[in-house]
């Protein structure tokens, strides 16, 4: 385990650099601020790391996996020196057929190694697992469920490996609360994107890592009509929905079959010790290549 560096006190004068890495969570998805632009959870917690506004770029794109946040936004953070990053990112990853948790570790690895051998202070966090959000029946949301708990299993150990400040942003009311939610189920509305952003708050704030006011709870826009959220689901979230179900449709139906099997045999918990094994393995694979002998 590498040991934390924050101390007692503010590492920051003033309001830190700030970049974000990840995917629509992070861009912004469910907080509309007009003409078709995102604000979320990150731009709000830039407003308050400091007692003036912190110098902050959002990398984050919707869609994006690991691999997208090794290979394309990672170089361009390392090239803006922050002395703040999060990395928010993983859900993608569950939602393909190509889902290896030994190469989600892997990548996750060499991003937050080489964030913090800069110098940077890591955020992280641990999400809901998609199949639940969507209220799937049970044989198509367990897979997800046990890829998501797989993610984050690896976010937490890393997150600890590298002395990051980590949200369980997985677990908690606000998951079941409709009203933080937007339209899609998927993404946060602008109340569950300001949550994030005080939790987040609270973390930095607790390790004098954020010293300007916390983010407001109280949405600054009124939530969309439900005629203009069906009207976004019928356009821009059913769009969204086709392009991950064409890529993970069949692998799901395939891995809904086998969990009916397992169920039927009354065979279950050997799934999720399969998972389990292979999180080890992930994790066992990285302590090796970190040893100076390894071949």
């Amino acid at each position: 385990m590498r040991p934390g560096r924050f101390g007692g006190s503010s590492r920051f004068d003033g309001a830190p650099d700030f970049v974000a890495l990840g995917d629509s969570l992070t861009e912004g998805v469910g907080d509309p601020v007009g003409d078709g632009a995102w604000r979320g959870w990150a731009a709000l917690l830039a407003a308050g790391l400091g007692e003036g506004p912190a110098r902050f770029t959002n990398l984050a794109v919707s869609g994006s996996q690991t691999r997208d946040v090794l290979e394309r936004q990672l170089p361009a953070a390392l090239e803006l020196r922050p002395g703040l990053v999060s990395v928010v990112v993983g859900v993608n990853d569950t939602l393909r057929c190509t889902f290896d948790i030994q190469a989600v570790a892997a990548r996750l690895d060499q991003v937050y190694a080489a964030l913090t051998e800069q110098g940077a202070v890591l955020l992280t966090a641990c999400l809901p697992d998609p199949g639940t959000m969507l209220g799937l029946p049970g044989a198509l949301a367990h897979p997800l469920a046990r890829r998501q708990r797989a993610v984050n299993t690896v976010v937490h150990a890393l997150s600890d490996r590298y002395g990051a400040l980590h949200l369980h942003a997985c677990e908690g009311d606000w998951i079941t609360d409709r009203a933080m939610w937007s339209a899609d189920r998927l993404h946060p509305g602008e109340r569950g994107h300001r949550q994030l952003a005080l939790r987040f708050h609270a973390l930095l704030a607790e390790h004098g890592l954020a010293t300007g006011p916390a983010p407001s709870p109280e949405p600054e826009f009124p939530a969309p009509t439900r005629s203009a959220s069906l009207r976004w689901l019928a356009t821009a979230g059913t769009g969204w929905v086709a392009r991950r179900c064409t890529d993970l449709l069949p692998q799901l139906l395939t891995l809904a079959a086998d969990e009916l099997r397992h169920r039927a045999r009354g065979t279950s918990a050997r799934l999720d010790l399969r998972t389990s094994a292979a999180v080890s393995a992930a994790l066992a694979a990285l302590s090796v290549a970190e040893q100076p002998d390894a071949a």
